[in-house]
């Protein structure tokens, strides 16, 4: 997604030819085939809005996801933007139909995050009785259901406190901070004041059972490289890379990447050699590195040839994860290079033990009875959006009790 800053012309590349996978190859078919159970009818006292950008579910839902994407200043400014954006979106949406069609027609996002959010409800009406009954509603930027559309439907359920839950463990002003903003929009274009106590947990990217998370999904694909290769094995970290335009103005999301992929080593026990990487660069700009494929080239030239990948910036499944890694990568890429054996460690989606990780996130920070992190009020020192303040002071200022 962050990809777009580097080139308003393409969104992702990818590998035109085709050879077989040595990495499981995820399906969306798959995903769609489960379906979380449907939330009772009872009266919310607490409501979590589940953020994130999204993705098309169908192949028909791709050019307003990507015009929705090109329109947002939040993530990338374009000279007339209200034409320039349109028109690209239009442009692209052939080619991008094409690339969803590779992964199953659609994004599995929404189903990952309606599953995940069933499980972290169950948990928390009996970890918070005070606070239940709960209810998860997902706020997308790009796709419905949007994060307008999710404030509209709290409301209308006479939700007392709402929690703005951001889906990306790392924070960046791209990413969480857009659809913050998107919040915080919503109000400012209105006359009265919400009706619900917000708050917002805005990152937690060391949060124990995240980093537990990581560490079995590496432990449990290790095992399944040849025992006498499993020690040689290079794990690389990789996340979504960020212009240097943005990381220069103060962004934090490198260093919390970072914080991350430490937590997940000393978990593991330093057990292989590894690198954090980045993905989905594009365009002639300058972007945070080394790049992905890069390092799998590079590795490969000084004889290492076996290589875990491990998406450390994100939780569910998307086409970053589904294509890039596992086709463009684990597919294209590996069989160029040479490796021996290329693998990916599977995303947490349906897993167990994340949604502990979610409901324990979102206990904490009501018994907490703090609107945001202290890290929330620090503005980038070279921030050029004034929305971000604004946003900032929103959240910051609310009254809890």
């Amino acid at each position: 997604m962050m990809a777009v800053f580097g080139s308003a012309g393409r969104l992702i590349q990818f590998a035109r030819s085709s050879v077989s996978l040595s990495v499981r190859r995820r399906s969306t078919a798959a995903a769609f085939a489960q379906t979380p159970d449907i939330q009772d009818n009872r009266k919310p006292k607490t409501g979590i809005l589940m953020l994130n950008m999204g993705g098309p579910e169908k192949l028909s839902d791709v050019h307003d996801f990507l015009r929705r994407l090109f329109m947002d200043t939040d993530l990338i400014q374009l000279p007339v933007q209200k034409q320039l954006g349109p028109l690209i979106a239009r442009r692209r949406t052939p080619k991008i139909q094409e690339q969803y069609s590779k992964i199953g027609g659609g994004s599995p996002i929404k189903h990952w995050t309606s599953m995940q959010g069933e499980g972290m409800v169950k948990l928390l009406d009996e970890m918070s009785p005070d606070t239940a009954p709960h209810k998860f509603y997902i706020g997308f930027r790009y796709v419905h259901p949007l994060t307008e559309e999710a404030i509209e439907e709290m409301e209308k359920d006479g939700v007392e406190r709402a929690v703005a839950f951001t889906q990306y463990p790392q924070y960046s002003c791209s990413t969480t901070g857009s659809s913050l903003n998107a919040i915080y929009r919503y109000y400012s274009n209105r006359v009265d004041s919400p009706k619900m106590r917000w708050s917002v947990i805005d990152r937690w990217p060391t949060h124990p059972l995240l980093v537990e998370c990581f560490a079995e999904h590496v432990k449990n694909e290790l095992l399944k490289f040849p025992e006498d290769k499993r020690d040689d094995v290079v794990i690389l970290f990789s996340a979504h890379s960020l212009p240097m335009a943005v990381v220069n103005r103060g962004d934090p999301y490198p260093q919390e990447v970072g914080a991350t992929v430490q937590r997940v080593m000393e978990r593991l026990g330093h057990c292989n050699p590894y690198r954090l990487v980045w993905q989905s660069r594009v365009g002639p700009m300058q972007w945070l590195g080394p790049q992905t494929d890069d390092v799998i080239k590079g590795l490969c030239e000084r004889g290492k040839k076996n290589i875990l990948l491990v998406p450390i910036a994100f939780t569910s499944d998307h086409i970053e994860t589904l294509h890039e890694l596992d086709i463009e990568y684990g597919q294209v890429l590996g069989q160029e290079c040479g490796v021996e054996n290329i693998r990916r460690a599977e995303s947490l989606n349906g897993n167990p033990l994340f949604m502990q990780a979610l409901a324990d996130l979102v206990n904490s920070h009501l018994k907490s009875n703090m609107s945001c992190s202290r890290q929330l009020t620090l503005r980038c020192p070279m921030c050029t959006n004034p929305t971000c303040g604004e946003t900032k002071a929103f959240f910051a200022n609310q009254t809890l009790s």
